[in-house]
């Protein structure tokens, strides 16, 4: 007579890449039907994928990456954060007159760009105009007042204000103020230094 063992439960942990993918589809917009269509499989198969209920096949996993837009490895990637603590930016030269400048995106990262700079009276990005490398350029006034100069108009932002242009539309700054600093958080994506 055989003796039958019991298999022992895995200890291997368990890879979840049903919320990343989840994740991937909601940024784009895409529905549960529009996946499943576009990758060939069911609605129902899609949904259990994204709530890591069934194991999908590589070629299931790869036809469903790819109508969503991601690269596989992206699933299997660990998400990248960098803490960047108050004061601990790196303190960068973008150019200006008055002014001092930390970046506090990560130095690696390509898809987006965060600088705060801290403006004296009278600070400036100079008086010529300059277009950054990026499609969209994003200016949060934290502290003080800041004058934006998009081609022949002026822009007056107080603490609170923000403004979004295209990173390629001719432009420069300055706080107008002639007794008080101003700090401000500028994004630019994608990053274009």
């Amino acid at each position: 007579m055989a003796i039958r063992r019991a298999r022992k439960p895995s200890t291997e942990p368990t890879v979840q890449i049903g919320p990343r993918l989840r994740a991937g589809r909601l940024s784009r917009g895409l529905t549960l039907g529009q996946v499943a269509a576009a990758a060939g499989l069911t609605e129902g198969f899609v949904s259990k994928l994204e709530r890591d209920q069934v194991s999908p096949s590589v070629a299931s996993l790869v036809s469903v990456c790819h109508a969503i837009g991601l690269r596989v490895g992206d699933l299997f990637e660990p998400p990248v954060s960098n803490v960047i603590r108050a004061g601990e930016g790196s303190l960068i030269n973008f150019g200006g007159d008055k002014v001092r400048e930390y970046l506090l995106s990560p130095g690696d990262q390509s898809h987006i760009e965060v600088l705060q700079s801290v403006i004296e009276p009278g600070g400036s990005g100079g008086k010529e105009l300059y277009a950054l490398n990026c499609e969209i350029e994003f200016v949060l006034v934290i502290e003080g007042a800041l004058e934006i100069q998009l081609g022949p108009e002026i822009i007056s932002l107080a603490q609170g204000d923000s403004l979004t242009f295209k990173g390629s539309e001719p432009h420069t700054w300055r706080n107008p103020s002639k007794t008080d600093g101003s700090q401000v958080i500028w994004v630019m994506a994608p990053a274009s230094i």
